[in-house]
């Protein structure tokens, strides 16, 4: 058999999907070359900013190890392919070598666009596309304090976090008159520019830069000056340039073959060009006028390639009914932390289109719908600052669902805390794409598990559904769950493959079997030795049940890194301490005994979000005198390492305030001090506001208490972070004890029946019968358990004791404070600079220019 030759040009995401895909159909006599311009193979350009917050180049590869000489595939890099010779079949390198083939695969992605502005190839000009890019910014980074960058859409939002991320003070100069004007309304782009400027990147819109020259002798204080029409400047030591892309298109317009009238090469259903032994995928090819620069769309293209080449030189069974039809561009992303989100007619384009929004300025959050004429249909949807509906709204636009009777309950805060109406994933059809990423259908899905796929990782295995971005996994699951339960399968809730059991039944397990070992419990129980899943899981509820100390000799190996060290480990190796501050509270004498130790031992210091003061930067071996400092002073743990009760913030109630209904601060210090130290499945947080003006949030965290005329109103179950969620009122008008029993009984009542890692909200949101059933347990003792759950309570609090404390009195747990096994000290590679008066971790390019100072000196010296 003649073998077919198909050499790929580009090994960019696309590219390499395209091999992969191909690799895939285990198709035979193939001879695969590869050719790449750059010095490294496929890399995930998605993910670029993550190179400056700490990344590698090698975590961003996209190729598994030996793939390419496994599957015998020639992959050349640092090849430029500078023309195509159609009628020869030949493709030309800069080299001069020529290489022949069969099929012909373009994959030549794009090209950043740098506006023809005079000045723009000034030394200290970049542009933000590989790593190549990525570590000339870093170098010139070091030596500098403010960068600009140019463009303000996706990869200018991007680029500027990057250089946040090296610290410098940033810019972000955009033509247009609002962010991500492709993307988002005005309405949007207002929310979207208060947050990034919130976050200290400075925001310049409709601006158009007419010149960039030297800083040098303008007073502006940069290396360069950018000239704006409008008669203004601004300075810069450093500039980017992220103004979108072009379709790198030249070795097709070299062979004549026929180009968009924006670029990009011509390709048909089967992603073919008008010369069909050559195919174009990704960003460079242009489909019935449309230009694609999002990666799922090329991700199609390479299937839609590899699919057609199986079935016209192969007569592979099967293949050849695959065609590209265009691609969904909606995209929710994260830019600088903030959620960003665009569904289908975002703009609303559609004739007689109907708007529904909600704005929230003062919470920065911009929600809207764009809805059909006739209001069953929704067409679009922008979202900012909150994104948690985007998988509901894509849903529904892609597989035209109808909306419910109110469709603005989907995007309108719940005042009650009640969840918003959802889609849950027996309404999708089977064509429903559920990953975009790799074109996955729920159908795949459901199929993947009549073949036996019950879990997460064997359907990522069978259909590549989650594989990429992730952003689908959630979907997924619940799609595969619900297959598994239609066909009667068991759907597996256990720990891990060393526990037959949930997490509520490991609970039981070691409740009422009095087990106090982490041995004991496996052994009784379980099978093997143990994971870092299991482990951490039975180490919780062995400190809910007994409140042994987490650090005895058989349980510190159970511990994650935070608990083993009772510390929050950071990105730089150091880690933070932070002492108990019980609602919010504070003598003068204990504020200066926490400025006496951070000044002592260097760190920095920050107040957090929960009225306490966080220090950073201590090694491990400096924890202990650290905290015997602090424990001299009076201070406990604060459980910020730990799934514990972290805080209770308080306003100043009644004593000072002259709304206050009730004294808040009193009793913020009464549930802390008996709660503290409660270990639970995730995190917990609660506030106590002395009137409904609510200036401590207590509606916002797990359990929060709110003064009334007439006592205490308790609400439960609410959360801020990634999905905020208001608490739901659970009882009103409480006195004191009977405050403090319903909380013992809510809280114990969580801790025995939630999954691993579950915060209340989603507890209650999967709680059969819901607030009502929580109600019942809770307030009206239906169960009988009220006595119990506080007896479990009561024997907490009564054994509670300082973690601190208790590692520092003990020789052998304090053993284990040391930085190296076999010598005292710190580590010498741990590196800070100064910042606005304090310390903060050295970054990648500030530890290279160091060393390199550091060699340049001792040469000199010699």
């Amino acid at each position: 058999m003649k073998k077919m030759k198909i050499v790929v040009v580009g090994n960019g995401m696309v590219g390499h999907r395209f091999v992969e895909e191909l690799v895939a159909k285990q198709l035979p006599g193939l001879e695969i070359v590869v050719l790449g311009e750059e010095s490294r193979p496929a890399y995930d350009r998605v993910h670029l900013s993550a190179f400056f917050a700490g990344g590698s180049a090698q975590e961003l590869s996209l190729v598994e190890p030996g793939f390419y000489e496994r599957e015998g595939i020639e992959l050349r890099l640092g090849a430029k392919a500078v023309a195509v010779d159609r009628q020869r079949r030949k493709v030309k390198l800069a080299s001069g070598e020529t290489i022949g083939y069969d099929k012909l695969v373009l994959a030549t992605g794009s090209y950043p666009f740098v506006p023809p502005v005079p000045g723009r190839d000034r030394e200290g000009c970049f542009v933000y596309r590989t790593i190549d890019d990525l570590e000339a910014m870093a170098a010139w980074g070091a030596k500098s304090k403010t960068g600009v960058v140019v463009g303000g859409g996706l990869l200018g939002l991007e680029a500027a976090k990057a250089l946040k991320d090296m610290g410098l003070q940033t810019h972000v100069v955009e033509f247009a008159p609002r962010l991500m004007a492709v993307q988002v309304d005005d309405g949007g782009g207002r929310v979207l520019r208060a947050k990034i400027e919130a976050l200290g990147v400075a925001v310049h819109t409709g601006k158009n830069t007419v010149e960039i020259v030297d800083g040098a002798g303008l007073g502006v204080g940069g290396r360069h000056a950018m000239k704006f029409l409008d008669g203004g400047q601004l300075e810069a030591d450093m500039i980017v340039f992220s103004a979108g892309i072009r379709p790198r298109d030249e070795l097709a317009r070299n062979a004549a073959l026929p180009r968009g009238e924006r670029g990009g090469v011509v390709i048909d259903d089967r992603c073919r060009t008008a010369d069909h032994d050559i195919y174009a995928i990704g960003e460079c090819a242009v489909w019935e006028g449309r230009l694609f620069g999002l990666v799922a769309p090329g991700y199609e293209m390479a299937r839609v390639a590899v699919d057609d080449i199986a079935a016209t030189g192969f007569d592979r069974a099967g293949c050849g009914e695959s065609r590209f039809g265009g691609a969904d561009t909606s995209t929710k992303l994260k830019l600088m932390g903030v959620d960003v989100a665009s569904i289908g007619d975002a703009h609303g384009a559609t004739p007689d289109s109907r708007i529904c929004q909600y704005s929230d300025e003062r919470r920065q959050v911009y929600k809207k719908l764009v809805l059909s004429a006739c209001g069953r249909r929704l067409l679009g949807a922008v979202l900012v600052g909150e994104a948690e509906e985007y998988g509901t709204l894509l849903q529904m636009v892609l597989n035209r669902i109808e909306l419910p009777e109110s469709p603005e309950f989907l995007i309108l805060p719940s005042a009650d805390g009640a969840a918003r109406p959802g889609l849950g994933a027996e309404a999708l059809p089977d064509a429903a794409q559920v990953c975009s990423c790799n074109n996955v259908s729920k159908g795949q899905i459901r199929a993947a598990v009549r073949d036996g796929a019950a879990s997460i990782g064997a359907i990522k295995k069978c259909t590549r559904a989650g594989s990429s971005c992730g952003g689908c996994v959630p979907l997924a699951t619940q799609v595969m769950k619900a297959e598994m339960s239609r066909l009667g399968m068991t759907v597996n809730n256990h720990v891990c493959e060393h526990f037959p059991f949930s997490r509520q039944e490991l609970y039981h397990l070691v409740r009422v079997g009095k087990i106090r070992t982490f041995d004991e419990l496996i052994g009784r129980h379980g099978r093997g030795l143990g994971c870092d899943v299991c482990k951490p899981a039975v180490a919780s509820i062995l400190a809910s049940c007994w409140n042994a100390f987490v650090l005895e000799k058989d349980k510190a190996g159970l511990q994650d890194s935070n608990d083993y060290f009772l510390a929050n480990i950071q990105k730089d190796g150091t880690y933070s301490v932070v002492p108990r501050i019980a609602g919010g509270e504070i003598a003068p004498d204990k504020l200066i005994a926490i400025g006496e130790v951070a000044r002592k031992y260097g760190l920095y210091t920050k107040i957090t979000g929960g009225q306490r003061i966080d220090l950073f930067g201590a090694q491990v071996h400096q924890l202990p005198l650290i905290w015997q400092e602090l424990v001299d002073a009076g201070f406990e743990s604060g459980h910020a390492y730990g799934k514990a009760l972290r805080t209770v913030k308080s306003c100043v109630g009644s004593t000072w305030c002259r709304y206050g209904m009730l004294d808040s601060v009193s009793m913020a210090l009464a549930i802390e001090h008996r709660y503290k130290g409660l270990r639970a499945p995730h995190k917990l947080k609660s506030a106590v506001s002395g009137c409904t003006r609510e200036c401590a949030e207590a509606q916002s965290k797990d359990f929060g208490v709110i003064a009334t005329e007439n006592g205490w109103n308790l609400y439960v179950c609410g959360n801020g972070g990634m999905k905020p969620r208001h608490a739901e009122l659970l009882a009103g008008d409480l006195d004191d004890e009977t405050l403090i029993r319903y909380i013992d009984r809510f809280l114990m009542f969580y801790i025995r029946t939630a999954d691993r890692l579950q915060r209340t909200s989603v507890w209650r949101d999967n709680l059969e019968g819901g607030l009502d059933y929580l109600k019942d347990v809770v307030v009206h003792d239906r169960l009988g358990l009220g006595a119990e759950l506080e007896a479990e309570m009561s024997q907490v609090v009564g054994s509670y004791a300082c973690e601190w404390k208790r590692a520092i009195e003990d020789p052998e747990t304090l053993r284990r404070f040391r930085t190296f096994v076999n010598a005292d000290g710190g580590d010498e590679n741990v590196a800070f600079v100064r910042e606005r008066g304090q310390i903060r971790p050295a970054r990648a390019a500030e530890k290279r220019a160091r060393a390199i100072d550091a060699v340049l000196a001792g040469e000199a010296a010699t």
